[in-house]
């Protein structure tokens, strides 16, 4: 684990230190390319949507590997559920992103892909913004990082690291690596 105290604040959150490498994310990508494939053996048209906006990348990268490790029918998409949340009181629209969703959901396997799960208010945005778009016959949630503190009853279907926080730690996730840190206050 490598130290970056004296990093700029990412995001409004000063690094402490790295937690996996990009190669780390990687193989936790990858190992759980394999995994959806094991649950999903008859590859019959799964649809891998990403949240925007953290979430958008790592189901790009996950969908690469689905299809590298052999499913043959992946569709993608991205939903965005800015406007599902139920804290806009508190986290105010920084604006909207796109939903691009390519096939029509109804009685398709659809898997939701994030890069942190925290509180689980994102997921629970997401499944109310899925169920404008349409009736998947199931629906799954994918993580990079999951780090727990649940508020609502939300679980992962697939998760690349669990790194238990402290409420007052920040985790900064992608594709280059997960970062953990302080947010910083005014």
């Amino acid at each position: 684990m490598t130290e970056n105290q004296d990093q700029p604040p990412r995001h409004g959150v000063v690094i402490r230190s790295q937690l996996l490498s990009e190669l780390d994310v990687s193989r936790a990508l990858r190992r759980m390319a394999h995994e959806i494939l094991e649950h999903h053996h008859d590859n019959d048209g799964l649809v891998v949507l990403g949240l925007q906006s953290g979430g958008v990348s790592v189901a790009a990268r996950l969908a690469d590997d689905l299809v590298e490790v052999g499913a043959v029918d992946v569709r993608r998409g991205t939903l965005d559920v800015a406007y599902f949340r139920d804290d806009l009181d508190r986290h105010p629209l920084r604006g909207a992103s796109t939903t691009s969703i390519p096939v029509d959901l109804d009685d398709r396997a659809v898997l939701l892909v994030d890069d942190v799960l925290f509180t689980g208010r994102t997921a629970r945005a997401a499944l109310q913004a899925l169920a404008e778009w349409g009736r998947p016959r199931t629906v799954e949630l994918a993580v990079l990082v999951d780090r727990g503190h649940r508020e609502v009853p939300i679980r992962p279907d697939y998760v690349g690291k669990n790194l238990p926080t402290s409420r007052r730690e920040s985790i900064i996730a992608s594709l280059e690596g997960v970062w953990i840190g302080d947010e910083v206050t005014s």
